[in-house]
């Protein structure tokens, strides 16, 4: 499974480092592998900062749903407001890919919709498995070369 992770606010580097820390705290969540750190511009309102975002693998026994729910309430940790769509936050958590399966209810659809169009998205996970397939849309190493140019800037390990 994977999740993407992005912060834009109150030390964007240390909200996504401490979110990857917190998820390999947790008791259902095992062999995790974090991508880089990237910068990338924002998508939505311009007047806001840049953001830092990464990928990480994770294996879980949770379904979807209580992953999900595990997801929102780090986010809920880290003091996320939900008041503009594609405004600034503190911490975005996404549910991106559940190995070969797709889910769509009301609260949840997998593979994340927007995952294949957002570079800061795809690179990270190019970065951690070049040949995954996201279901109904394809390999990500194709993906990838389909993007508009976007410089996304990997930060430097701290």
């Amino acid at each position: 499974m994977y999740i993407g992770l992005g912060s834009n606010l109150e030390s964007p580097r240390q909200q996504v480092t401490s979110a990857i820390e917190e998820l390999v705290a947790l008791p259902d969540i095992f062999d995790l592998r974090a991508s880089s750190l990237y910068q990338s511009s924002p998508i939505g309102p311009s007047d806001q900062p840049d953001y830092i975002n990464a990928a990480v693998e994770v294996s879980t026994p949770l379904t979807p749903a209580q992953l999900l729910a595990t997801l929102q309430g780090l986010e809920n940790l880290h003091e996320r407001k939900r008041l503009i769509r594609w405004g600034p936050r503190t911490l975005d958590l996404d549910l991106l890919v559940w190995h070969q399966q797709t889910v769509n209810t009301p609260t949840l659809t997998i593979p994340h919709p927007e995952c294949c169009n957002r570079d800061f998205v795809l690179v990270p996970l190019y970065e951690l498995n070049p040949d995954l397939l996201i279901p109904n849309f394809g390999k990500v190493s194709q993906l990838i070369d389909r993007l508009a140019s976007n410089p996304l800037k990997k930060l430097a390990p701290s």
